[in-house]
């Protein structure tokens, strides 16, 4: 079966670990039959026996040593119980940790097409609950199969070497209840497949509004959330319950049947004792070992129904385990180079899924060129510069740095080249300092503050609680728009890329902030390469060469004055911008 396969090639440093404790359950558990046995000769020898009263004064040595060994089995039994268990737990958390960091690798090696197609909640699920639960089914639910079985198997022999009808007779409930469970299998399954999804949309849910709680509070839309995540919890209560109420229903014909061991027991065991046929001994041992029968029996739905979730889990889990990201390496380089920032679009166009959203786009940056992007919403401006670091492939023509296709360089060392800052800023929980210093975390202290001199963000920071050890909240909450922006711009800087892409990242700092910004990219004392995406014209105007971007293609290009000559989009976006400041100006004079 695949999925035990892949459980036993992922015990991989814990297999002999985890055998040993399959063989400890098995013979711990074919200990049970001893006790049983130890009393019934006690019965037959000193209770009901020919001559018991005297066997029990002459004989007392050897009732004392049964008894004692009785204890010591109990206590052998139990001993080896706890050593087995530690034995369970450690390979289960072992290779719990190794899956998980495995996982985790697999996730941070995809390419943001997976990261389209999969929710964050659903991810989370899966690094969570869906590997707790494989663990759950290594250390406990196995167990519980080889300890039952064994213990199934046991009782049924010694039974056997006892008495053969009353065994026969008692066997009679194994049929029914074997087909219980699996009409009930049958049942759940698909249910705990359905669970799943729906725990899934929920931690979605929840993950989404902590994370945009802002917007939620900017647009007083608490209650529509508390609705929405009200729905979606009814929906996995409903399921739990539906799946539950399926036990439910089963439970009472497994649980009768098991109990019916016992009524077998006293009818035909007692009818045996009658005839002579068993002795009280024998029966005591039946009685005693009686729930070696049941027990099991009891415990196929509760098996069952750890099983069905365990399946549902991991099914989930090797979705991710053999995912492949279509943006792979071709080869290590042994020595990381840094790179001129000489840019090419070769004739490059772009298709997300059905749609054409870049179509025969073709230009070059030369190094230490500033190119700036503008069009209107919807354009292509991002999904153009998300091509340069390879975020996405091109579906037709190239994209060249240093004039290699990038596609045939290697993924860190190309991202490496490349400092990236956009609009939609991510800070971690970190100091200042560590998200400046996030590309190269041994930055001297004075370098992370020169580079926040450049982005306009020393004087902020210096005025915080702890200046640059100041913690930000999780995405930078604590911060205004504009804060974020000069954090996340100083940061692409501190790794002096050659290559620098800027998507939008000065839109929420005023114009006395921005000139200081762009006279910095100005100045910057290394040679970088900047592509610059900007809606104001004066982020663009001292740019080497501006691209007009419309539909997914290129319909304006040129320097400021050349695009402003042409009288196209460009000069009309010059034209409402300048228009807009005059308004400015004379509504403020007025007042």
């Amino acid at each position: 079966m695949f999925q035990l396969k892949w459980l036993w090639h992922n015990l991989t440093g814990d297999r002999v670990r985890y055998v040993i404790a399959l063989v400890l359950s098995v013979v711990g558990s074919s200990m049970t039959i001893i006790n049983p046995s130890i009393a019934q000769r006690i019965v037959d020898t000193f209770i009901t026996g020919e001559d018991a009263a005297r066997k029990l004064t002459d004989e007392r040595v050897l009732l004392i040593g049964l008894c004692i060994g009785m204890i010591g089995f109990t206590l052998l039994r139990t001993s080896l119980s706890y050593f087995t268990t530690m034995l369970y737990e450690r390979a289960s958390q072992n290779m719990l940790y190794r899956i998980r960091m495995y996982l985790y690798n697999k996730i941070q090696g995809q390419d943001m097409k997976y990261y389209d197609h999969n929710r964050t909640g659903d991810l989370m699920t899966k690094m969570t609950g869906d590997l707790d639960m494989v663990r759950h089914t290594m250390a406990w639910i196995f167990k519980t199969i080889i300890e039952s079985l064994t213990v199934f198997l046991a009782a049924v022999a010694y039974f056997f070497y006892i008495d053969v009808s009353l065994t026969l007779w008692l066997l009679l409930l194994a049929p029914p209840i074997f087909v219980v469970a699996f009409v009930f299998a049958r049942r759940v399954r698909p249910m705990y497949s359905d669970l799943r999804e729906r725990l899934s949309q929920l931690n979605t849910t929840t993950q989404e509004n902590i994370s945009g709680n802002r917007v939620v509070k900017a647009f007083a839309r608490e209650e529509f959330e508390v609705r929405k995540f009200d729905e979606k919890n009814v929906n996995y209560s409903t399921a739990n319950k539906a799946a539950a109420m399926v036990w439910l229903d089963y439970f009472p014909y497994l649980e009768t049947l098991s109990q019916a061991f016992s009524v077998i027991l006293l009818l035909a065991g007692g009818m045996l004792v009658i005839n002579g046929d068993l002795t009280f001994g024998e029966f005591a041992a039946f009685n005693a070992l009686l729930w070696g029968l049941a027990q099991p029996m009891r415990n196929i739905g509760i098996i069952i129904n750890d099983i069905q979730r365990f399946f549902a889990s991991l099914s989930k889990i090797i979705e991710i385990y053999y995912a492949h990201p279509d943006i792979v390496n071709e080869h290590k380089p042994i020595v990381k180079r840094r790179y001129l920032g000489r840019i090419e679009f070769d004739r490059v166009s772009f298709k997300y899924d059905k749609a054409t959203v870049l179509d025969n786009i073709s230009f070059s940056a030369q190094p230490g060129e500033t190119i700036a992007i503008m069009g209107a919403t919807g354009s292509g401006k991002t999904t153009l510069v998300n091509l340069i670091p390879r975020f996405y492939d091109v579906t037709g023509g190239r994209v060249l740095v240093d004039g290699i296709d990038v596609r045939k360089l290697e993924l860190d060392e190309l991202r490496g080249n490349i400092g990236v800052a956009t609009q939609d800023v991510l800070l971690f929980s970190d100091t200042i300092d560590g998200n400046v210093a996030y590309g190269n975390p041994e930055m001297p202290e004075e370098d992370v503050q020169a580079y926040a001199e450049l982005a306009a963000a020393h004087d902020f920071i210096r005025k915080m609680p702890q200046g640059y050890d100041t913690i930000v909240g999780e995405r930078g909450v604590g911060l205004s728009g504009g804060q974020k922006q000069r954090i996340a711009l100083a940061r692409a800087m501190a790794i002096q890329p050659p290559i620098l892409i800027l998507d939008d990242t000065t839109s929420a700092v005023d114009n006395e902030t921005e000139e200081h910004i762009q006279k910095s990219l100005r100045e910057l004392e290394y040679s970088c390469t900047k592509i610059i995406i900007a809606q104001r014209v004066s982020t663009t105007a001292e740019a080497d060469r501006i691209l007009i971007l419309e539909g997914g293609r290129i319909v304006e290009e040129g320097t400021h004055a050349e695009l402003l000559a042409k009288r196209g989009y460009y000069y009309e976006v010059f034209k409402l911008q300048n228009e807009g400041i005059g308004r400015q100006v004379t509504a403020h004079g007025q007042e």
